[in-house]
C-alpha cells in the first residue's frame, strides 16, 4: 500500500475501533431524517420510504438535490481563472426492499439510486454549461444501533458542456471520463457525533489508465438541541461536517470538503430536511472530466432532502 495512505488508513481503523464504546446506547439516528415512517411495520417491506444510512452531508458527489454559488479558483483545468459558478445537484435514492430490524431504524434495504451534477459559468451572459455529471447505482445499506454501513455499485458518465467547449477547444478536454465503481463505507454514531471510512474501486473504466482505489472518510456533528425553536413547526439546529478523499489517481493527495451551517428540522423527526449551509473545498475537481486538476471554491448552498 501506497505510504500517503497508510496513516489515512490506521487512523481510520482506530477510530472505528474506539467509537462502539461511546455510542453503544444509541438507537435510531432520529437527527438526521432517515424519512422510515415511524408507523411502518416490522420485517418485509416492499418500495420502503426513507433509507437506513444517513447520507454524507459534506461529500460533493453524495446523491442529493442542492442548489449552490460558489467562488472558484482552478490552477489548470480553465486555464488558471476565477469563477463564479452556480452548481447543481439532482438526485434521490428509491427504496426497492426493506426489512425492518425489532428497532425502529434498524434493518437491511436495497434502492435504486440516481443524480445528476451540473455547474454553470456565471461570467458569461448565458451562463454556459460548463460540465454535466450523470450517476446512477444500486446501494444496499445496512444499520444496527449505532453502526451502519453502505455498500454501493454505480455508475458515472461525464460530459462537458456545449458553451466551454466552444470555448476551450481543446482535445484534452474532449477525453471521455466514464466508470463503474464498488464502494463501501462504515459508519459509527456516538450521540451528536458521527464518524465514516471507507473506499472505492473503479472498473470498466474510460480513460483506460485512470487509477483505481479511493480512501474515504469524515465526520459530522448535530446537536440535538435547536438554536431557534419554532414550536410544533419544528426549528433551526446547527449541523458541521467535514469530509476526506485520498486517491491513488493523484498520488494519493487529499480532497478536502466543509460544509457547516443551519438544518431545518421539522415536527416529525423521520421527516425530510432542509439546510443553509457554507462550504469550503480544496482538492482535485470532484466533477467531471477535469479529475486530474487542483481546484478550490468556497460558497453558500441550500440543501434538500433526509440528511
Amino acid at each position: 500500500m501506497p505510504m500517503m495512505s497508510r496513516p489515512f488508513l490506521a487512523a481510520a481503523v482506530s477510530v472505528l475501533a474506539f467509537v462502539p464504546t461511546l455510542g453503544a446506547q444509541s438507537a435510531s439516528p432520529a437527527r438526521c431524517g432517515t424519512g422510515i415512517p415511524a408507523d411502518e411495520p416490522r420485517g418485509s417491506n416492499w418500495w420502503a420510504s426513507g433509507d437506513v444510512f444517513c447520507r454524507l452531508v459534506a461529500d460533493p458527489k453524495e446523491v442529493s438535490s442542492f442548489a449552490s454559488i460558489l467562488r472558484e479558483e482552478a490552477d489548470d483545468a480553465v486555464a488558471g481563472r476565477e469563477l463564479a459558478v452556480a452548481s447543481f445537484g439532482i438526485g434521490d435514492s428509491y427504496g426497492l426492499y426493506r426489512w425492518n430490524g425489532s428497532r425502529h431504524g434498524d434493518g437491511v434495504q436495497v434502492a435504486l439510486s440516481a443524480a445528476v451534477f451540473a455547474q454553470f459559468d456565471l461570467g458569461q451572459s448565458n451562463f454556459d454549461l460548463l460540465n454535466a455529471d450523470y450517476s446512477v447505482g444500486v446501494p444496499i445499506t445496512i444499520r444496527f444501533g449505532w453502526f451502519s454501513t453502505r455498500l454501493r455499485v454505480y455508475h458515472q458518465s461525464s460530459h462537458l458542456g456545449d458553451g466551454f467547449l466552444e470555448e476551450e477547444p481543446t482535445a484534452e478536454m474532449l477525453e471521455t471520463l466514464s466508470f463503474y465503481s464498488t464502494e463501501g463505507i462504515l459508519s459509527v454514531d456516538a450521540g451528536p457525533l458521527r464518524l465514516y471510512g471507507g473506499g472505492e474501486y473503479l472498473f470498466l473504466r474510460t480513460p483506460e489508465d485512470l487509477a483505481v482505489r479511493v480512501l474515504h472518510g469524515g465526520a459530522e456533528l448535530r446537536p440535538g438541541f435547536r438554536i431557534i425553536p419554532l414550536g410544533s413547526l419544528g426549528g433551526l439546529r446547527l449541523v458541521a461536517a467535514g469530509d476526506v478523499k485520498s486517491t491513488e489517481e493523484q498520488d494519493w493527495g487529499t480532497a478536502w470538503s466543509v460544509r457547516g451551517g443551519f438544518e431545518y428540522v421539522d415536527g416529525d423527526v423521520s421527516g425530510r430536511r432542509w439546510s443553509i449551509l457554507a462550504e469550503y473545498y480544496d482538492g482535485p475537481v470532484p466533477y467531471g472530466q477535469f479529475f486530474r486538476e487542483k481546484v478550490r471554491f468556497a460558497g453558500l448552498g441550500i440543501h434538500f432532502g433526509g440528511f
